[in-house]
């Protein structure tokens, strides 16, 4: 058999994501918070950008509401000035360009009066840790080195609720002691300031918490260790009889158990709260609806004209670097504009969908998905979700994340469709309303939502009240 080689033509078409293509798609996932950090970034990071002065910092809602107000001209004259339109052959430009125009503006260079104040990390504090509280109550006590290492071993070892979160031979492993020193720097640990810290379940955790506050009744730990579960299901008949309890005493130690903290590594907490900065307003002006982007902290970009001047007797070298830091000063421009455009005109479709929303509340949401604002506005769904993510909006109805706005819907009897977080919102006004000694089952929410008009299986109550972190009716009865 013999082998030919033989060269052929193939014609093929694929899709290349440039760089600059890719950096536009960040840009356009960003939220106002990352938007203004990467603007920093770039103005320190390209010489060739500038801060138009006075655009920093300034009133949001006086600048959104001007801008909206602003006409047609005006905006599209802005763009034009910030390259939003047009591209420049920078090489064209070198050759014709004038010497009219302002040269590089002086700065001020008086100082300020926080000058004189220390760097602002001489003014952080950061809050004590679990692990920083236990150990310095380690140092106050007498004990042996080893056991020293394996309770400093075990603290370290706790997780966010204050539970030890391995096994304790994996720690005396760790501390390389034996497993009775383990043992016994594990009650050192669980005599410490938070009680029930070094416990290995909810169980333990309160037991350990019962016999401090409650040193003389030993009918709190029988409860806890053996029963916890009836507990949990409010089973009062079952733990009396069990115990040889009236059911009113039972009543009465449940109340006192549910003093007990079943997470006490809850006030050391590491976790970071998260800010949320709206990237877009809807406000009602003059009746109508209106979207306004939110400006604050993000800089009007120019392209600075003295670094335009500075390439005329620049070097072949550093003449090719302006002209790439240029062009990349021009793309980010066009960028931000584009972004701006998208986001409003994603803002605005939405809006033209849930406009009952915004009049009357979750109540007046209606089902919708990405496709159908791609199709409103002509784009491509995946930039729909782009524009989307990480996405805030100000409602009279509080801040939202953008997603909010798509929901499933439920097909009615009626033939059409409801939202739903429509739906959960009337669930969760039921459960409010509902009387806590005779909590609404699933089933009998689902029946009050059919009276309502709105058909919905129980399983489907039973989903969306989950999802709205509700216990069950035989969890949220209240006995006493």
């Amino acid at each position: 058999m013999a082998l030919n080689l033989s060269l052929q033509y193939k014609q093929t078409q694929s899709l290349v994501i440039t760089p600059k293509l890719r950096q536009a798609i960040k840009l356009l996932q960003y939220s106002h918070i990352e938007m203004v950090s990467h603007v920093e970034e770039q103005l320190l990071e390209n010489p060739t950008l500038e801060a138009v002065p006075d655009t920093e910092y300034g009133d949001n809602t006086a600048q959104a509401e001007l801008r909206e107000s602003a006409g047609a001209a005006d905006r599209d004259r802005l763009e034009q000035q910030n390259g939003a339109e047009t591209s420049i052959d920078w090489e064209k430009f070198l050759a014709h360009m004038s010497d009219r125009g302002p040269g590089l503006a002086s700065g001020s260079l008086g100082g300020t009066i926080h000058d004189d104040l220390p760097p602002i990390e001489t003014n952080l504090t950061y809050g004590e840790s679990l692990a920083d509280h236990l150990i310095f109550q380690l140092q106050m006590m007498r004990m042996s080195d080893e056991e020293h290492r394996a309770a400093e071993t075990i603290a370290h070892n706790l997780d966010a609720r204050g539970y030890l979160a391995c096994a304790l031979e994996d720690i005396a492993t760790d501390a390389d002691v034996d497993i009775e020193i383990a043992l016994n720097a594990l009650e050192l640990i669980q005599s410490l300031d938070p009680y029930g810290c070094g416990a290995r379940g909810l169980s333990e955790c309160l037991v350990l918490q019962a016999r401090v506050v409650y040193p003389e009744d030993d009918t709190f730990e029988r409860i806890l260790t053996d029963h916890l579960r009836n507990l949990e299901h409010k089973n009062y008949a079952a733990i009396g009889k069990a115990l040889g309890l009236d059911l009113e005493d039972v009543i009465e130690y449940h109340k006192m158990i549910q003093e007990l903290e079943p997470h006490p590594g809850r006030p050391f907490s590491s976790e970071e709260p998260r800010y949320i900065t709206p990237d877009l307003y809807v406000r009602q002006l003059e009746g109508e609806w209106v979207v306004l982007l939110n400006e604050e902290g993000m800089p009007e970009l120019k392209i600075s004209r003295y670094y335009q001047k500075v390439m005329e007797s620049a070097k072949k070298e550093d003449k090719e670097y302006l002209i790439d830091k240029l062009k990349g000063a021009e793309f980010l421009i066009k960028s931000i504009h584009k972004r701006r455009r998208t986001i409003r005109r994603v803002m605005e479709s939405i809006l033209k969908f849930q406009a009952d929303f915004f009049e009357v509340g979750v109540q007046g949401l209606r089902p919708l998905i990405l496709q159908d604002v791609a199709d409103d506005i002509d784009v491509h769904m995946s930039t729909v979700s782009r524009a989307t993510t990480n996405k805030y909006v100000h409602t009279p109805h509080g801040i939202l994340d953008l997603k909010f706005f798509f929901t499933s819907g439920v097909r009615q009897e009626t033939g059409g469709d409801m939202a739903a977080e429509a739906i959960k919102q009337r669930i969760r006004s039921m459960i409010a309303e509902e009387n806590p000694k005779k909590p609404l089952s699933d089933q009998a929410l689902a029946k009050a939502l059919a009276a309502d008009g709105v058909r919905v299986a129980r399983r489907t109550v039973a989903k969306y009240r989950e999802a709205l972190g509700i216990l069950s009716s035989s969890k949220r009865k209240q006995v006493f």
